[in-house]
């Protein structure tokens, strides 16, 4: 297994890299409120912009197993506020010096490696000098403990690091089950 780092994911490659991400993905759909799946034509463009690393996990005879994305152009980020990191840590945003996870993804029944070799060589490419985030739903907190699985095999790579929510959001429902009068 290998990882290869690259700016866009080539024609040949990307209709497995949806097959990939969609089946990695595809579940949240019906449990998460906000959608968690980037749309086709969305996904293309994110495989395509060179401002996103892309970290291609390659099986020993060649095929992907796992992909993940990494970037600190905020801006090319669906469906996240770079305002907010702007905000939150001017000078880190000024320098670029905050990289975003914009998915992990790993084909079933990949070697158990493949996800903490991904994170780890996304941790490779940032400085000390910088911040990463990522955003996880609450169902996948839960069952996956994800957050915290994160921080321990980054604790393991470079020591000691600082774990901390950003932000929460909730969504709530009022059903009327009665007729109004």
């Amino acid at each position: 297994m290998s990882i290869k780092i690259v700016d866009e994911v080539h024609e040949s490659l990307i209709d497995d890299a949806w097959e990939l991400y969609h089946e990695a993905f595809r579940e949240l759909n019906a449990l998460a409120v906000q959608r968690h799946l980037m749309y086709r034509d969305e996904f293309d463009q994110v495989m395509l912009d060179a401002r996103v690393r892309k970290y291609l996990c390659l099986g020993d005879d060649g095929s992907l197993c796992g992909l993940s994305t990494y970037t600190n152009h905020l801006e090319a980020v669906p469906l996240i506020s770079p305002a907010y990191f702007a905000r939150r840590w001017p000078e880190h945003y000024a320098r670029r010096r905050i990289w975003y996870v914009v998915f992990v993804a790993v084909r079933q029944g990949a070697p158990v490696t493949a996800f903490p070799e991904l994170i780890g060589a996304m941790h490779q490419t940032s400085t000390r000098d910088s911040i990463t985030a990522l955003d996880v739903c609450a169902r996948t907190d839960e069952v996956r403990h994800l957050p915290r699985s994160v921080r321990a095999l980054l604790r393991r790579i470079s020591g000691p690091v600082r774990m901390e929510r950003l932000d929460q959001q909730s969504y709530w429902l009022y059903d009327f089950p009665e007729p109004a009068a």
